[in-house]
């Protein structure tokens, strides 16, 4: 079952027939791998799962009943919002730790030249960063997070790679030539996640890369630099201000100031979303009931902390949240 499995991941290949009867099922790092009848095979996406990577963020954002914001999980839209996310409601301020201690890492998707920005382009909005690249060139996820979107795309972005980080944020990678990943799949920073290409509404190879938070874009150039290929700040200070179409990062530092400096005083109310929780990486061999002892809890709570049932299994490289 190993050799299949690696002969599979190999041809770079995941389909869905649901009518086909489950033969095997795999744990691997990458997530939870079913194995079909026909030899094919996907990723299984656990049935708790409710998309929410930021426990703690979504906590804050669902608080105000009155925005109404949501994020589901679903494999088959760009926008799971339908566009009913209205950011510009967003009464406070948010302290977002783009890496925190548990995900620290950062990766440019692909060290091309920039060749378009965000804003407003040939009379509509560009939502996000064009970066040149050659045909068949490997693009690479920024944060960590779980693939929620690889399929070609029929409005305009070709093939398409959108992945969800554990940090609240969702990347889009378009105009791909191949994927190189699978939904439900978790991922690390710097995993080749496409190739670059042509796809879709392109007019020459290029990556169009997009950040969006509850699937409101933002200026990319907010969080990194793309000359320097990092991250500006590990910290991201959310306002409404961000979602306004075509903002620059300069429309809002250009005296050197805070983000927030700017806006007015009474609409600031800074909201810390920095994790003080204890996690541990599952590795093989360990039990609810291991884990539990060696972090002085119970399996009840591990199991409430983390959306899961005593009877569970265990997927190896999961961060299991213990305090």
């Amino acid at each position: 079952m190993r050799k299949l499995l690696s002969f599979i991941f190999l041809l770079g290949i995941s389909f869905s027939f649901h009518s086909q009867a489950i033969i095997d099922t795999i744990f691997t790092p990458k997530g939870k791998v079913i194995i079909y009848a026909n030899k094919t095979w996907e990723y299984l996406v656990d049935k708790q799962f409710d998309g929410i990577l930021n426990q703690e963020l979504h906590s804050f954002i669902s608080s105000d009943s009155s925005l109404n914001y949501i994020q589901d999980w679903d494999n088959n839209v760009c926008f799971t919002s339908d566009r009913t996310n209205d950011l510009g409601k967003l009464k406070d301020t948010i302290w977002l730790c783009v890496n925190n201690e548990l995900y620290s890492q950062f990766c440019i998707p692909n060290k091309g030249y920039v060749t378009s920005r965000y804003g407003m382009r040939k009379g509509r909005y560009h939502n996000g960063i064009d970066i040149g690249l050659k045909v068949g060139d490997t693009v690479r996820a920024a944060w960590s997070g779980k693939v929620r979107y690889a399929k070609f795309n029929e409005g305009g972005f070709g093939n398409l790679v959108i992945i969800r980080h554990y940090n609240g944020l969702e990347t889009f990678y378009a105009h791909l030539s191949k994927h190189m990943c699978v939904v439900n799949q978790e991922v690390n920073a710097g995993d080749v996640i496409g190739l670059g290409g042509n796809t879709g509404h392109s007019f020459g190879p290029h990556l169009h890369f997009e950040i969006r938070f509850y699937d409101a874009p933002m200026n990319p150039e907010e969080i990194i630099d793309f000359e320097k290929d990092v991250c500006k700040d590990e910290n991201l200070m959310v306002h409404k201000e961000l979602f306004r179409p075509g903002a620059k990062p300069s429309d809002f530092n250009e005296n050197g100031e805070s983000p927030i400096a700017t806006l007015p005083s009474e609409v600031i109310v800074k909201k810390v979303v920095k994790s003080t929780h204890k996690y541990y990486k599952v590795r093989s061999g360990d039990t609810l009931s291991a884990i539990a002892t060696k972090h002085n809890t119970t399996i009840a709570a591990i199991c409430k902390l983390n959306g899961i049932r005593q009877n569970s299994s265990l997927q190896i490289g999961r961060n299991l949240r213990v305090k």
